[in-house]
């Protein structure tokens, strides 16, 4: 069965670790209910997210999520068809943006904005990869 992935980026707006677990338990309730799946790669400056499930699910959750005010400047990166889920075994994974990622200073001069898709996606596919913590 063919599954969309959706990844997009944006920027938090008013940051800290009270607005991320409701953004998480949200996620994870809903996410669950329409059977999508991803992972959310978070710090104060970043939000990189991959969604996954049944089209329409990824398409009505994105945009509930671009017009979300915890989220600013939402920018999707890519959009595909896919057979296999990335992360089967998760409502919604979150990781706090080890250092192989992009730092403030690089985001912030656009590293983000000259990443090509496959790149992006490479992020996902090694985090998919790392130990549950």
């Amino acid at each position: 069965m063919a599954l969309a992935q959706l990844i997009y980026r944006s920027q938090p707006f008013g940051f800290d670790e009270a607005m991320l677990n409701g953004i998480l338990i949200q996620a994870r309730r809903n996410n669950a209910a329409n059977d999508l799946t991803g992972a959310l790669i978070v710090r104060a400056d970043l939000y990189l997210q991959l969604l996954e499930g049944p089209d329409a699910a990824v398409a009505t959750t994105f945009d509930r999520i671009a017009g979300d005010n915890r989220h600013l400047a939402v920018t999707e990166i890519s959009r595909i068809a896919v057979d296999d889920r990335m992360f089967p075994g998760w409502t919604m994974r979150d990781d706090p943006a080890p250092s192989w990622l992009w730092d403030a200073g690089e985001v912030a001069d656009g590293a983000l904005d000259r990443a090509a898709p496959g790149d992006v996606l490479a992020i996902f596919g090694r985090l998919s990869k790392l130990p549950i913590p």
